[in-house]
C-alpha cells in the first residue's frame, strides 16, 4: 500500500510533468480512484480539475499507474535490503530519488538474491582480498600477489587471478551509476546495423521472400534518431530471418575508460598490474557490460518505436471514428467480388436490413445487364438514397457498374442516389464475429459484410466499434506492437470518440453502449435486453430500471446518452441530469420556457455564465450548459462529403505522371499519408511532398478519411507503388514514371543513412533534417518507407 507521503510525491511529479497545478492533479487522481472515467471527468468535473481535457487526463492516468508501480517496487526493494541488514541512509536516499523502474533495479542489483556466480564462488574461495590488493597497489606483480591464495580451492595463480577478475567484473556490473552512464552513452552514440541473413544472401526461395527487406541488407542508422517505422521494419526483418541485426555502441575505448574510472584503475600507469587490470576492464565490457547495454538499448528502441506507432495508430483511428456520417438514409451496400459475385444489402435509415442478394456482373459470369437491373429494382423498391461500395477486390469494376446505373437513371429523368467508396478494413472480422452472428443470425457471413459496408457509410463510429480496433487497418506495424499496449491505447481512443459524439440510447447496439462512460459489456447487454423487452426508453431516468445499473453507473453514463423525442427535451442534449436544476434556474431568471430558449443563439449569448454559477456548478459547467442549449446534441463530426474518382483510371497501369486526381486519405504514418485514388493500391504522399513548408508530422496536414486532391509524381507498375504530392504545382522529374527493372526500384544514395557509417544520416546540412524530410525531397525514400508502412 502506498504511503500518503508517496502519494504526494506522485501528485507533485504528475503536476510537474503535465505542467499543471498539483491541486488539479490531486482532484483528478481522487476522481479516478473513486471510479470516475476520463470522459466523465473531462466533461462534467471541470471545476474540480481546472478543466483538464481528455488528452491530459489520459496522460495522467497512464503515468499515475507507472508511478504507483514504481513506488510499490521501491517499497519492495527497500524491504528486501532492510531484511538483509544492509540498508543505509545513503542507499535509502538513492532509492527514494530514483525516477524510473530501471534506476531502482540498477541500485538493487548488488542486493538482489541470485544464483551462485563465478564472482560469488571466488569470494567464497577467499579471493576478494587479491582483487582489492591489485586495485589498491598496481605495482604488485599479479602472479606474485596471487601465489599466497593458491590452495585446496584454488588450483594455481592463474585460477586465483581469474577469480579476482570475476569479482571486479561483477563489482563494475553492479555499480548503478556506472551502469546508467554506460547505458546512456550507448544510446547516444550507438547505432543499429543490419545485413542480409545468411539464408537471404544465399539465394533461393528464402532470398526471394526476403526481397521486401532489400533496402536493409547493408544498413546503419543512429539509435537515438531512428524513426519508429524503420525500427519496426528491421525488427520484423529479423523475426522473419531476412535480416541479421546488431547494435553497435561506437568507440569501445570510451566505455573501457568509464569502467576503469569507476573501479579506480589508471590505464595509463606504467605499473606491473596495469596490463592485468586493463585486460579485466576490457573483459568486463566485452563479456558483460556491452551485452547489458545492448539489451537495454534494444528494449528502449522497441518501446520508443511502439509508443510512436501506437500514437500514429491512435490518431488515425480517432480520425476514422470521427469521420463524417452520411446520416439516417436508406443505403445500399455492395461488397465487391469476381468469382463469388457482388454481395448486396439494403438497410433502412436505422440500419435495419430490409433486403439482400448477390449479383454477378464480373468475370467469369459476366451478367452485367442482369446485375444492373437487380440494383435498379432495389433502388426503386426501397427508395435508396446512398450506395456504399467496398474498396476491395473488384471495387472499381463495381463502381463502374453503379456509375452506369446512375447515368441511366439520370437519362430516364429519375433522381439517382449518391455513391461513395467505403473502406472494407475489418469488415470480414465483423462478419465472422460472434456478435455479428447474434445481430444478423439469418444472414450468410458474406452478406453480413455488405450490411457492415452500408452501415459504415451511415455512421462510421456506430459500426466500427463492433470491430477490434487493431483489425480496422489504419495503423503502422500494428501487428508488431505489444498487444497489451496497443489494446489499452486504442480502447481509450474509441471510448473518447464515442463519448465525444454521444449515443442514442434507443438505437445503439451493445458494442456501442459498452464504450460509453461507466457502462460495462454486461450492463450494455442488460440495457439492450431491457429495451427489447419493455420498449424504448422514455427518459434517461428510466435507465435506473435496468437490473444492476446503479446510481454510480448512471452518474457516469447519463450525460453521454441521448433520447430523441423523449419526455424531457434536455435528454437529447449533453447536459447531465444532475445539472437540470441549473437549466431551470436559467429559465426562471430569463422568464422563458425551455422550448423558447433551445436553439435561440441570440438570447443564450446574452446570458452571463457567472450569474448562474454556484458552489457545485461553476462557470465552466454553466458555459457548457449554455452551449448545449444553443445546439442541443450537436455532433462534433464534419459534414459528409465523398471523393470522385477519375473515370478510366482503374488500375496502377492507368496512372500517368502529372495526373491530378481526387482521393481519400486511408492512413497516416510517421513518414507520410496513404491515399486511395481508386486503383486498388494506395499511393503515398511522402511528408516531404505535403506542403511548401517543412512538415514534421503528417497529421498537421491531413487526417484519415479526408478527401484530397493529389498529383501523380511517380508510378512503379512492377512493384505496385505510387508516389503522390499534395503540392499540385510540383513538377515530376524526367525519370519519374518510367518502369524500372524488376526488384531494383528507385534509389538515391543521399536519401538514406550512409552504409557502414554508424552515425551516417545522409544529412545535407546541420539542421538534422534529411533530404527526404524537406520540401522537394526525393520520392525514393518515400517508396522505401511505403514498402514497409502498411
Amino acid at each position: 500500500m502506498t504511503s500518503s507521503a508517496a502519494v504526494k510525491t506522485v501528485n507533485a511529479r504528475l503536476a510537474e510533468e503535465l505542467a499543471v497545478k498539483e491541486v488539479q492533479v490531486a482532484a483528478a487522481v481522487r476522481l479516478l480512484d473513486e471510479g470516475a472515467t476520463v470522459p466523465f471527468i473531462a466533461r462534467y468535473r471541470k471545476e474540480a480539475t481546472g478543466s483538464l481535457d481528455d488528452g491530459a487526463l489520459r496522460a495522467l492516468e497512464e503515468r499515475l499507474g507507472y508511478l504507483r508501480e514504481l513506488d510499490d517496487r521501491r517499497d519492495a526493494v527497500l524491504a528486501s535490503i532492510s531484511e538483509q541488514g544492509k540498508l543505509t541512509d545513503k542507499l535509502k536516499a538513492a532509492l527514494m530519488a530514483a525516477e524510473t523502474k530501471a534506476r531502482v533495479e540498477d541500485i538493487y542489483l548488488p542486493y538482489k538474491p541470485k544464483r551462485r556466480t563465478k564472482a560469488q564462488i571466488a569470494r567464497e574461495a577467499g579471493l576478494e582480498p587479491l582483487a582489492d590488493r591489485l586495485l589498491a597497489d598496481p605495482s604488485a606483480v599479479p602472479e606474485e600477489a596471487a601465489a599466497p591464495f593458491v590452495g585446496d580451492e584454488v588450483a594455481d595463480a592463474a585460477a586465483a587471478l581469474d577469480g579476482a577478475r570475476h569479482i571486479l567484473v561483477e563489482r563494475a556490473a553492479e555499480d548503478a551509476e556506472l551502469v546508467g552512464a554506460l547505458r546512456e552513452r550507448f544510446w547516444q552514440f550507438g547505432s543499429v546495423r543490419t545485413r542480409a541473413a545468411t539464408e537471404a544472401a544465399e539465394g533461393g526461395a528464402a532470398a526471394q521472400k526476403s526481397q521486401k527487406f532489400q533496402d536493409y541488407f547493408d544498413f546503419s542508422e543512429p539509435l537515438d534518431r531512428m524513426p519508429s517505422h524503420r525500427v519496426l521494419a528491421v525488427l520484423r526483418g529479423e523475426k522473419e530471418q531476412a535480416l541479421a541485426l546488431t547494435l553497435d555502441g561506437g568507440e569501445e575505448d570510451q566505455y573501457q575508460v568509464m569502467i576503469a574510472e569507476a573501479l579506480g584503475v589508471d590505464l595509463s600507469a606504467a605499473a606491473a598490474a596495469t596490463p592485468w587490470l586493463a585486460a579485466t576492464v576490457r573483459f568486463a565490457w566485452r563479456t558483460r557490460m556491452s551485452v547489458s547495454a545492448s539489451v537495454d538499448a534494444r528494449i528502449r528502441l522497441r518501446l520508443r518505436a511502439e509508443e510512436d506507432a501506437v500514437a500514429v495508430f491512435a490518431r488515425n483511428l480517432k480520425d476514422l471514428l470521427l469521420a463524417a456520417p452520411a446520416g439516417n438514409r436508406t443505403t445500399l451496400g455492395l461488397d465487391p467480388g469476381f468469382r463469388t459475385g457482388v454481395k448486396v444489402a439494403v438497410v433502412d435509415g436505422t440500419g435495419k436490413v430490409v433486403d439482400t442478394c448477390a449479383i454477378y456482373p464480373h468475370p467469369p459470369q459476366k451478367h452485367w445487364d442482369t446485375a444492373k437491373a437487380t440494383l435498379a429494382a432495389l433502388v426503386a423498391r426501397h427508395g435508396v438514397e446512398l450506395i456504399a461500395i467496398g474498396n476491395g477486390t473488384a471495387s472499381r469494376e463495381t463502381d463502374a457498374l453503379v456509375a452506369e446505373l446512375l447515368a441511366d437513371m439520370r437519362t430516364a429523368g429519375a433522381a439517382p442516389p449518391a455513391k461513395a467508396m467505403v473502406s472494407e478494413a475489418g469488415a470480414s472480422v465483423y462478419s465472422a464475429s460472434a456478435y455479428a452472428a447474434r445481430e444478423l443470425p439469418d444472414l450468410d457471413v458474406t452478406l453480413r459484410g455488405a450490411v457492415s459496408i452500408a452501415r459504415r457509410l451511415q455512421d462510421p463510429l456506430a459500426e466500427l466499434v463492433k470491430i477490434e480496433p487493431k483489425s480496422i487497418g489504419v495503423g503502422q506495424y500494428q501487428h508488431d506492437v505489444t498487444p497489451g499496449i496497443l489494446a489499452r491505447s486504442l480502447g481509450a481512443v474509441v471510448e473518447d470518440a464515442v463519448n465525444a459524439v454521444g449515443v442514442d440510447l434507443n438505437t445503439a447496439s451493445a458494442p456501442l453502449l459498452a464504450r460509453v462512460s461507466g457502462i460495462t459489456e454486461t450492463l450494455a447487454e442488460a440495457i439492450v435486453a431491457h429495451r427489447d423487452r419493455a420498449g424504448r426508453y422514455p427518459s434517461r431516468r428510466a435507465l435506473l430500471d435496468v437490473p444492476r445499473l446503479g446510481p454510480k453507473a448512471f452518474e457516469q453514463c447519463a450525460g453521454f446518452l441521448r433520447i430523441r423525442d423523449g419526455e424531457d427535451p434536455l435528454d437529447a442534449s449533453g447536459v447531465h441530469p444532475e445539472a437540470y436544476p441549473v437549466v431551470r434556474r436559467i429559465l426562471d431568471r430569463a422568464g422563458v420556457t425551455l422550448a423558447e430558449i433551445i436553439g435561440n443563439e441570440r438570447a443564450l449569448r446574452a446570458l452571463r455564465p457567472a450569474d448562474f454559477a454556484d458552489d457545485r456548478f461553476g462557470i465552466p459547467t454553466v458555459t457548457d450548459i449554455l452551449g448545449e442549449l444553443e445546439k442541443p446534441g450537436r455532433d462534433p463530426r464534419p459534414a459528409f462529403t465523398t471523393a470522385a474518382f477519375a473515370a478510366g483510371v482503374e488500375k496502377v497501369a492507368d496512372l500517368e505522371v502529372g495526373m491530378v486526381l481526387e482521393g481519400v486519405v486511408t492512413n497516416v504514418a510517421a513518414f507520410g499519408a496513404f491515399v486511395d485514388v481508386g486503383v486498388h493500391q494506395d499511393g503515398l504522399v511522402h511528408v516531404s511532398a505535403m506542403a511548401d513548408r517543412f512538415v514534421s508530422d503528417p497529421h498537421e496536414v491531413v487526417k484519415s478519411g479526408q478527401v484530397v486532391r493529389v498529383k501523380v509524381l511517380e508510378v512503379d507498375v512492377d512493384r505496385q507503388r505510387i508516389g503522390l504530392s499534395l503540392r499540385l504545382n510540383d513538377a515530376p522529374s524526367a525519370d519519374r514514371g518510367r518502369r524500372p527493372e524488376r526488384g531494383s526500384g528507385p534509389r538515391a544514395r543521399n536519401d538514406r543513412p550512409r552504409r557502414g557509417d554508424p552515425r551516417g544520416t545522409g544529412r545535407a546540412d546541420g539542421t538534422g533534417r534529411t533530404n527526404a524530410d524537406r520540401p522537394g525531397g526525393s520520392m525514393a525514400q518515400a517508396l522505401r518507407d511505403a514498402g514497409f508502412g502498411r
